[in-house]
C-alpha cells in the first residue's frame, strides 16, 4: 500500500504550480522552451488554419515543456540516487535527453510542414 495522503483538487494544484515555479527557477533548459512556447502560442490565434492544425502545433509546441519537465524529473531522481558515476544512472538521463530531443523534433516537423502548406503560395 502507498503512503499517499487522500486526494485534493487544491493541494494538488499547489504542488503542480510548486513543480513548475521550481522548473522556471533551477531549469534554464525549460526556460527557453517556455519563452519560445510564449513567443509562439499568438501564432495559434493569428494563422488561418484548421482546427486540427493549430491543435497539432499546440500538442507539439507544449510537448517540449512535458517532455523538458520529465527530463527534469528523471535527472533529478537519478542524482538523489546516486551523484557517482554508474552506467545505469547515465542510462537512464540519456533516456530523458532523447525523450526532449524527440519532441523538439516533432515540434519542428510539425510546424515546418503545417507552415509550409500554408505560406508555399506566398513564396
Amino acid at each position: 500500500m502507498r503512503n499517499q495522503p487522500k486526494y485534493n483538487f487544491f493541494k494538488n494544484t499547489t504542488y503542480a504550480l510548486k513543480g513548475l515555479k521550481d522548473l522556471i527557477k533551477h531549469e534554464t533548459s525549460f526556460k527557453i522552451e517556455l519563452i519560445i512556447t510564449i513567443i509562439l502560442m499568438p501564432t495559434l490565434f493569428i494563422i488561418d488554419v484548421t482546427v486540427i492544425s493549430k491543435l497539432l502545433m499546440f500538442i507539439s509546441l507544449t510537448g517540449m515543456l512535458l517532455a523538458e519537465a520529465i527530463n527534469s524529473a528523471i535527472e533529478r531522481v537519478v542524482d538523489l540516487v546516486t551523484l557517482e558515476h554508474h552506467e545505469m544512472a547515465g542510462r537512464a538521463k540519456d533516456v530523458g535527453s532523447t525523450v526532449v530531443f524527440i519532441s523538439i523534433f516533432i515540434f519542428v516537423v510539425t510546424w515546418s510542414v503545417i507552415l509550409y502548406t500554408h505560406f508555399q503560395d506566398y513564396i
